[in-house]
């Protein structure tokens, strides 16, 4: 999804999460689909990083002790597991996405919505990132919905680009074609 500020590339992201209804129309979801969703400052709890992987899986029903394997499973997968027991709140930005990343990775989405995942991070924090997101669609087969600002970073990870102005889409195309264009 791209778009200047305000042009309803979140607000999109939010309706397709649930967070938000539409003013007009509908929206049909399919309820057997599993999603999670990134937010541009991921919230952090002010408990451990492994804790706050594992709340999101206990919320779901899982019992706290596979939570918590999951979770450790989760952080050794995005190379936080030396961060396990620190506070998420004093983690670096990119450390905080890559959490969040794994936070979502162990809840296993079929979907995966993103508003701007790479915003205010140097660029070895937005590779790194950009290399998880990567994970999610060649290895996992998660569809990635993800707004962003950068169009090389929408370039190298984008299959299919919507353009929004206003809250208006404007174009609908192949990221091929969109370049071309």
């Amino acid at each position: 999804l791209v778009g200047a500020n305000g042009s309803g590339k979140s607000t999109l992201l939010r309706v397709l999460n649930g967070l938000a209804g539409t003013q007009a129309g509908g929206l049909h979801c399919d309820a057997t689909l599993r999603q999670a969703m990134l937010f541009q400052r991921p919230y952090m709890l002010r408990v451990s990083v492994l804790r706050n992987i594992a709340l999101g899986l206990w919320l779901r029903g899982t019992r706290w002790r596979e939570a918590c394997e999951r979770a450790s499973a989760a952080l050794a997968r995005f190379g936080l597991s030396e961060a396990a027991h620190r506070n998420a709140r004093n983690l670096s930005g990119g450390q905080q996405q890559r959490m969040a990343l794994a936070r979502a990775w162990a809840l296993a989405p079929d979907v995966l919505l993103l508003d701007e995942p790479t915003s205010s991070m140097d660029p070895a924090a937005r590779r790194d990132v950009e290399g998880l997101l990567t994970h999610f669609t060649d290895r996992a087969g998660v569809t990635l919905v993800f707004s962003s600002h950068s169009l090389g970073q929408v370039r190298r990870l984008a299959s299919r680009i919507l353009c929004f102005e206003q809250g208006r889409l404007l174009v609908d195309q192949s990221t091929a074609a969109f370049f071309e264009d």
